[in-house]
């Protein structure tokens, strides 16, 4: 086990990183044999009162730069949370995932920005995580294929992602087509759909938008997106509301008349 000097060295080598515990102890000790555990903790307090580490939540640090000691807790998170969200999601799904829901739409618009809530859709997580403001919130995807039950939608979609850079950082992004879906689909109980960001994107996009796509992620689920994108797309881009139609009537939904109802 190293002693607490050498420790510090090769944290300062570290200098504006973002390290978990476990990271820590891996440092101290790469075996982790639990008899360490508790020189671990005592030498995590010592690091914190020294100010050699930076505690942003229970279990995860920021190896402080010069700079950074001026810096309150809320500033000090939005300064890291790039960092901290891909260390998150590595540290829980690798590369087993994309960025859904309405961010991954404004992504496409260039809105790089970080939302208080952002969707992880992977293969086998559920799982919300919290830091200050933000939420990480990590969301397995089902849906209907043909006759059969409910399947984990997640390697069917996985073909229908980029990527793309947020800050500092690569992210795998929904594409074009499952981004509009995705923005479609209402993920919380007080949501309600962004229907300027979606028109926006219909003026902009709607003579690249892939209706192959389209079709192909048609056949998993989105039925109800499909349906609002139906009605939103009438007065912006009608080939593309009649080929919706024609989606759902080719997977055996139902489909709501005039106006925008759902939405």
């Amino acid at each position: 086990m190293l002693d607490f000097n050498k420790i510090v060295k090769i944290l300062c080598k570290k200098s504006g990183k973002i390290l978990f515990k476990e990271d820590i102890f891996e440092l101290i000790d790469p075996e982790k044999k639990p008899k360490y555990q508790t020189q671990v903790d005592k030498l995590l307090y010592r690091l914190k009162s020294e100010e050699k580490i930076i505690s942003i939540k229970s279990g995860v640090y920021v190896i402080p730069t010069e700079e950074d000691a001026w810096l309150n807790r809320v500033d000090l998170i939005d300064k890291y949370y790039a960092a901290l969200l891909k260390k998150y999601i590595t540290y829980f799904v690798g590369s087993h995932y994309f960025i859904a829901g309405k961010k991954a739409l404004e992504i496409h618009l260039r809105d790089f920005s970080f939302p208080e809530t952002i969707f992880v859709i992977n293969r086998s997580l559920n799982k919300k995580v919290c830091v200050g403001n933000y939420t990480i919130v990590f969301k397995t995807i089902s849906g209907n294929i043909g006759d059969k039950k409910k399947v984990n939608l997640y390697v069917r979609l996985s073909p229908y992602v980029q990527l793309k850079q947020m800050d500092t950082i690569e992210l795998k992004v929904a594409n074009l087509e499952l981004a509009i879906l995705e923005a479609l689909v209402l993920h919380g109980a007080y949501e309600s759909v962004d229907v300027a960001l979606i028109t926006r994107t219909l003026k902009k996009y709607k003579t690249v938008i892939d209706t192959k796509t389209l079709y192909d992620i048609g056949g998993y689920k989105y039925i109800m997106a499909f349906n609002r994108l139906k009605e939103l797309a009438k007065p912006v881009a009608p080939d593309l509301s009649a080929i919706c139609l024609d989606i759902i009537k080719k997977n055996g939904g139902l489909f709501i008349g005039e106006g925008l109802r759902g939405v």
